[in-house]
């Protein structure tokens, strides 16, 4: 998706600048991604097609905003959200990053226990948004669990059946674990969760300072936010120290990270087929 000149302009008339340059950035799997440069200020520049993800940039800048708005952890300030013509757009604070050291994960681990200590009356609670490029729904409920299963497990369920990718012995085990799910954690006040913390979605600024980005918030259990950092890798133990020294997790925490990453391996089912579908059927035999 290249910039046309009219984009350009559009981009200059709401930043009230001219863009010296504009070039592709790596790392967006869903959007197209460009450094746009002008005399006083580099901006993150994020497209996509309107049509295919609708409400997609305004789901993320409102989460943005409401991790912004805790005043526990740096997100990038958004500049502007809006569509032109068949394009849909996030403009977005550019941030110069480094490398993580033991310092700067042991700030993501404190500072992650401090956004979790945002709280609210009832688990979900926001607006329905994205994780990746699959809608996924905050209806609000009493528990965690009811939460769990009608907002996350049980969508990407009915998502996988109908692309044929699971069959009856997957449904009737999923089945088995929503009646034994509320024994198996220990329910908690809901916690703003960052919701697709892997880590791509985490940058370290120049000056030490950990920022989170692309999230898909909820008000969930804290548990999930720390499953997913184990999913993919890049969290070090300073990390997982600092977290537990800040708001102790309960106990067996460890034991249940398989459980909560259920999720996004099935979003991962969905999105990329049938390679994930010897981890789904691991994480789901363990606990029933």
């Amino acid at each position: 998706m290249a910039i046309n000149n009219e984009l350009l302009r559009h981009l200059e008339k709401e930043l009230n600048a001219t863009i010296s340059k504009a070039g592709p950035v790596g790392g967006g799997s869903i959007s197209h991604v460009y450094c746009l440069h002008t005399a006083k200020e580099k901006y993150l520049l994020k497209l996509n097609n309107k049509g295919a993800f609708p409400g997609m940039f305004k789901a993320e800048a409102e989460g943005l905003d409401i991790i912004k708005s805790t005043n526990s952890i740096h997100v990038p300030t958004v500049i502007l959200q809006d569509n032109f013509e068949s394009d849909s757009l996030l403009v977005l604070e550019w941030i110069e990053t480094k490398r993580p050291n033991p310092q700067s994960s042991a700030l993501l681990g404190e500072e992650l226990a401090q956004m979790h200590r945002n709280t609210s009356a009832n688990f979900g609670e926001v607006a329905d948004n994205y994780m990746g490029s699959l809608k996924q729904g905050n209806r609000s409920h009493p528990t965690w669990a009811a939460f769990f299963i009608e907002e996350r497990l049980k969508p990407m369920v009915e998502l996988a059946i109908n692309k044929h990718l699971i069959n009856n012995t997957y449904i009737q085990n999923f089945e088995k674990l929503y009646k034994q799910l509320p024994g198996l954690f220990q329910e908690e006040p809901p916690s703003l969760i960052h919701g697709d913390l892997w880590s791509g979605n985490y940058l370290i600024s120049v000056d030490n300072n950990p920022y989170l980005i692309d999230p898909a918030v909820s008000y969930g259990h804290r548990e999930f936010d720390i499953a997913m950092t184990t999913l993919f890798g890049g969290f070090s133990n300073e990390f997982y120290e600092a977290y537990n020294h800040h708001s102790p997790l309960a106990k067996g925490w460890q034991q249940r990270l398989d459980l909560w990453n259920l999720y996004p391996l099935l979003v991962h089912l969905n999105l990329f087929g049938s390679g994930y579908l010897a981890q789904v059927r691991d994480c789901l035999t363990q606990f029933i």
